[in-house]
């Protein structure tokens, strides 16, 4: 069987310009601070029929990560036009796909501190077919609590993502898809979802603040519950109070919008997907093809 040539995009200080090469082709250094201490900013970008979701709104979440970080934003102008040459040579044009951005710090000796001389970021981009979990967002899915024990900059899109992976394990390890985070008795956010709960008919889903990251799905999610004058607030979900939910779902850039039909072994609501729910399913696929055309 052959396999095909997945093409990426580089640039490093032996890169400065930024190349296109096939993914078997790139080197990362291991001096990279990304490598030694996550001291980087990623983004994640759908596609749907080779057509962007929202592309601006995730590009301004990612200059907003990398000025956080305090990382050079100077390349963040030529990623719109290194992504869009990699669809086509990828061969995704009428495809779905998932677009993978990352921008670290750059090349240095080990030292905590920033390099003391201009360092160029290392800058990596690829782009990926993506199949969508319809069976999931037909069914629902279970999901478990997790502590939150992240640091207070999850609005901050960091690679520094080892609790989210331990969580997503623990998820997998308890027969779950999802794991959601818990601080101070709130639900914040899953490892790569933002968290929605139905109370007596109104929409509920954490507010934006340092402790959860602010979502594109979310956003567009909420602005379909204000189009569809479906009730929603920015508020706390109280994980003491999970029962007393109708209905529970988590969206993101790669989940959409996703039933959670159980937590913890306990059914939210009937124990099957919502109205509320499936209606904010069809008005977001009517919102993608809408775009798409």
């Amino acid at each position: 069987m052959v396999t095909r040539k997945e093409w990426v995009f580089y640039k490093s200080q032996k890169a400065p310009k930024g190349i296109f090469r096939t993914k078997d082709k790139i080197c990362l250094s291991p001096n990279d601070r990304g490598f030694m201490f996550a001291d980087g900013a990623y983004e994640v970008i759908r596609t749907y029929n080779g057509k962007f979701f929202r592309l601006n709104e995730h590009l301004v979440r990612f200059k907003r990560s990398v000025d956080a970080l305090r990382i050079d934003n100077r390349d963040i102008p030529l990623i719109e036009t290194a992504i869009k040459e990699l669809i086509k040579r990828n061969n995704l044009q009428s495809s779905d796909a998932t677009i993978y951005i990352q921008v670290t710090r750059g090349v240095w000796q080990r030292s905590h501190a920033f390099p003391t001389e201009p360092v160029l970021p290392t800058v990596y981009i690829e782009a990926s077919r993506f199949v969508p979990h319809k069976d999931d967002a037909r069914l629902g899915i279970a999901a478990i609590t997790v502590s939150d024990i992240r640091w207070a900059r999850c609005d901050i899109k960091a690679i520094g993502l080892l609790p989210n992976v331990l969580a997503r394990q623990q998820a997998v390890d308890n027969g779950a898809a999802e794991a959601i985070f818990v601080r101070d008795g709130i639900l914040t956010e899953g490892t790569h979802t933002n968290v929605f709960g139905v109370q007596d008919g109104v929409v509920m889903t954490h507010p934006k603040t340092n402790y959860i990251l602010a979502g594109i799905t979310r956003d567009a999610v909420l602005g379909l519950c204000a189009t569809h004058k479906i009730p929603f607030s920015e508020t706390f979900i109280l994980e003491h109070k999970l029962s007393d939910l109708e209905e529970m779902f988590l969206v993101g850039t790669t989940v959409e919008i996703m039933p959670v039909i159980k937590v913890n072994g306990k059914p939210i609501g009937k124990g099957r997907p919502g109205k509320i729910t499936k209606a904010l399913q069809v008005a977001f696929r009517d919102h993608i093809l809408s775009a798409s055309r």
